[in-house]
């Protein structure tokens, strides 16, 4: 596939194979595995709900896109096991990954954005409501989410309304109608959806959900644009995988190339 194709490329600048990315059997980081647990006991339909009341209006602040990267050097992901790079870094590098193998603009910039959402963090909210892998919520937990037994806890699993296949949803719905589990994808992709392609939207909203695009799972839920634009996904996931190395980019010298390319696509301030 042109996926794993790309992901050999973009993993030569790395520091390891292609098949230790992503091995939550590993216990170097026993954070990770903890993040999860809070993640899944609390990551709530209703909870979902009351985070797209709380943000999506984009009311809290107006900050240009580099502006708001810069912050993300004072973040690392507790969900990753696979670098303790700051955020900024793991932009930069997956960035330059797609920029080294001659992708279009938009799909760089893509790739330099997709996680800026990240900066809930900064604003008080906890990581595990913010990182790591998304899923629905209002229908059951796929098994082919990560630690799928730590969904044991969570409140939704006593309304049988909401653990069956579709749950409140219909089949063929479409994903746009589904409430994914809050975190920075969601977010980011109201921030940024009215200036990217919808390739680029798609790359954003759901490049944290591998139970989709990488095991398969959720396709009932799915209509005909998502499972086309799900390929522009897995397109993307290389780069935001297989970039991570542990040499820091040297931020100064790639800030003009950048900072340009932002212009390009997003005024001087975004609401956020």
């Amino acid at each position: 596939m042109q996926a794993i194709e790309d992901g050999k490329r973009a993993s030569a600048a790395g520091k390891k194979e292609t098949s230790e990315f992503r091995d939550y059997r590993a216990e170097a980081r026993p954070s990770v595995k903890e993040l999860y647990r809070l993640n899944h006991e609390n990551q709530t339909l209703s909870f979902v709900l009351e985070k797209e009341r709380r943000y999506l209006s984009l009311h809290r602040q107006r900050a240009g896109m580099w502006e708001v990267l810069e912050r993300l050097e004072r973040l690392v992901d507790d969900s990753d096991p696979d670098t303790e790079q700051s955020q900024i870094a793991h932009a930069l590098q997956s960035a330059e990954a797609a920029r080294r193998d001659g992708q279009p603009p938009w799909f760089v910039l893509t790739a330099l954005i997709h996680d800026a959402g990240k900066v809930l963090c900064l604003w008080g909210e906890p990581q595990w409501a913010v990182v790591g892998d998304t899923f629905p919520l209002g229908c059951a937990f796929s098994d082919r989410i990560v630690f799928p037994e730590l969904f044991a806890n969570n409140p939704d699993l006593q309304n049988p309304r909401s653990q069956t296949p579709c749950g409140i949803y219909e089949e063929g719905c479409g994903l746009a109608e589904v409430h994914m589990s809050w975190g920075h994808d969601e977010y980011l992709y109201h921030v940024v959806k009215d200036y990217l392609p919808m390739e680029a939207q798609y790359m954003i909203r759901y490049h944290s959900f591998y139970a989709a695009h990488r095991e398969g799972a959720y396709g009932h839920l799915m209509n005909e644009q998502d499972r086309r634009m799900m390929e522009w996904v897995r397109r993307f996931n290389p780069y935001d995988l297989y970039s991570k190395a542990d040499a820091p980019p040297d931020v100064a010298r790639l800030r003009p190339y950048y900072q340009d390319l932002l212009a390009t696509y997003f005024p001087d301030e975004l609401r956020w």
